[in-house]
């Protein structure tokens, strides 16, 4: 969470530097390449015995991944995946930095005035689908087993990155 706290900033300034679309078919390449790489290679860890060091790393890379195009918790998930954890640890890990990022970018948006009306309007009318998945997501946890979390997680990451780059207009 500290690292995201550091990488919240630092993204929103990237949005000076890159634009919208540009943002958008990086970070769509970046999920589908992983997604891909990890069904090629399913049973690889590369990132098992990792540090501190590299959890805060990845963390700031969640901050800027997350305060440039306010997708918070790619980079944990990805990371949580690369660690070879079980579904409880990386849901355990996922969830609070995933809510806190998206509190950070709120907030830092929301205070140097970067998120307008009609964003907040589009933030409420996305909030049925948001409490349905949650309750969707609470409901299947505890019935998968690693191999099916682990499928799905790598599904929605692919559907994730391809969606952000087949984007009509």
């Amino acid at each position: 969470m500290v690292g995201s706290a550091i990488g919240v900033p630092l993204g929103a300034a990237l949005l000076q530097l890159a634009s919208a679309p540009q943002m958008r078919m990086a970070i769509g390449a970046v999920l589908i390449a992983f997604a891909l790489y990890s069904w090629l290679r399913p049973n690889s860890a590369a990132a098992a015995n990792a540090g501190a060091a590299a959890d805060g790393a990845v963390g700031i890379v969640n901050g800027v991944v997350g305060g440039a195009t306010g997708l918070a918790g790619l980079a944990t998930l990805v990371w949580c995946n690369l660690r070879g954890w079980p579904a409880a640890e990386q849901r355990a890990v996922f969830q609070p930095v995933g809510v806190a990022t998206f509190i950070m970018i709120a907030l830092w948006l929301g205070g140097t005035g970067r998120i307008g009306a009609n964003t907040a309007w589009f933030f409420l009318f996305g909030l049925p689908a948001l409490a349905l998945g949650t309750w969707a997501g609470l409901k299947s946890f505890g019935h998968l087993n690693e191999a099916g979390f682990r499928k799905i997680v790598l599904g929605l990451l692919l559907l994730s990155g391809l969606a952000l780059i087949i984007r009509p207009g």
